[in-house]
C-alpha cells in the first residue's frame, strides 16, 4: 500500500463530498418546496459526515485534507444557477441537476474502489459504507426524477 496514493484517493473523495455539500446548499436555495429543502439538508449531512471521516483518515496518514471543490463542480453550480434563473425554481430542473451531481459522486467512489490495492481494509470498509449511503441518496433523487417523467 502506497501512503501517498491512499491520501490522493481519500482526498478525491473529500473533494467530491465538498462538491456535494456546495451543490446541495445551492439546490436548497433554488428550491421552493419544503420537501426538497429537507431532502437536500439530509444529503448535505451525509456528505458532511463522509467528509469528516475521510479528512480524519487523511490526517492520520500524515496528509492534509483538500478544502476546495472540483473545477467541474464549480462550473456545474454556475450552470445550475443560470438554469434556475431561466426556468425559475423548477422542481424538475433542480432534481435533474442533483441526479447529474450524484452520478459524478458515484463515479468518483467507483474509481476509489477500483484502486483497492492502495487502500487498507479499514479504508475500504469506510469507502464502501459511504458509497452505499451516497447510492441511497442517488436512488431517492432518481425516484423523484422518474415520478416527474
Amino acid at each position: 500500500m502506497n501512503t501517498e496514493k491512499s491520501i490522493e484517493i481519500l482526498n478525491s473523495l473529500v473533494q467530491i463530498n465538498n462538491d456535494r455539500i456546495q451543490g446541495y446548499e445551492t439546490a436548497s436555495k433554488e428550491a421552493d418546496e419544503t420537501d426538497l429543502k429537507t431532502l437536500f439538508s439530509h444529503f448535505t449531512e451525509t456528505s458532511l459526515k463522509c467528509k469528516a471521516d475521510l479528512a480524519t483518515e487523511v490526517k492520520r496518514l500524515g496528509g492534509t485534507p483538500i478544502e476546495g471543490t472540483t473545477t467541474s463542480g464549480k462550473l456545474f453550480r454556475v450552470w445550475m444557477d443560470i438554469k434556475s434563473a431561466m426556468t425559475g425554481s423548477d422542481r424538475k430542473a433542480i432534481i435533474n441537476s442533483c441526479e447529474y451531481g450524484e452520478e459524478a459522486a458515484l463515479e468518483t467512489y467507483d474509481e476509489a474502489l477500483n484502486n483497492a490495492e492502495n487502500l487498507s481494509a479499514e479504508q475500504l470498509m469506510m469507502i464502501n459504507e459511504q458509497h452505499a449511503a451516497i447510492k441511497a441518496n442517488y436512488q431517492e433523487v432518481k425516484e423523484l426524477s422518474n415520478l416527474m417523467a
